[in-house]
């Protein structure tokens, strides 16, 4: 047993010193995990289910603004396709308890909200985010 894991060691050592070096620059990091789908340039999107393709969200957003909003639209994942800070209010009912709280999202920035939700509010470029 000891010699098969000397040889796995040596087997791992071997492809680690084979392996390329890496770039000396690093690259930019990005804040998006998938792209924008169907969020027009200068919008924040909002969409009321998982839909999560490599080129982004493709179904209809719940929610599409670039201005102050208030109301009530279900949600689940988001994308910020502004030049703002974007600020998001959901609300959700957890066995008869609603709860709120809000999440920030960058320029270019994504997420979902993990179960759905309801969005109540966006605010733009907020002390909190």
């Amino acid at each position: 047993m000891l010699w098969k894991s000397i040889a796995v060691a040596a087997s791992v050592a071997g492809v680690l010193a084979t392996a390329p070096a890496a770039a000396a620059a690093p690259s930019p990091v990005s804040t998006q995990s998938w792209g924008a789908g169907n969020c027009p340039q200068g919008m924040l999107c909002i969409w009321p289910n998982w839909n999560h393709p490599p080129e982004g969200p493709t179904s209809t957003p719940s929610l599409t603004t670039d201005s102050e909003w208030t109301g009530n639209v279900p949600a689940f994942n988001f994308y910020n396709h502004t030049a703002k800070k974007a600020e998001i209010t959901w609300s959700y009912t957890y066995l008869g308890t609603p709860l709120t709280g809000t999440i920030c999202v960058v320029p270019g920035g994504d997420g979902d909200l993990y179960v759905p939700m309801y969005v109540i509010k966006v605010t733009w470029q907020p002390r909190s985010c």
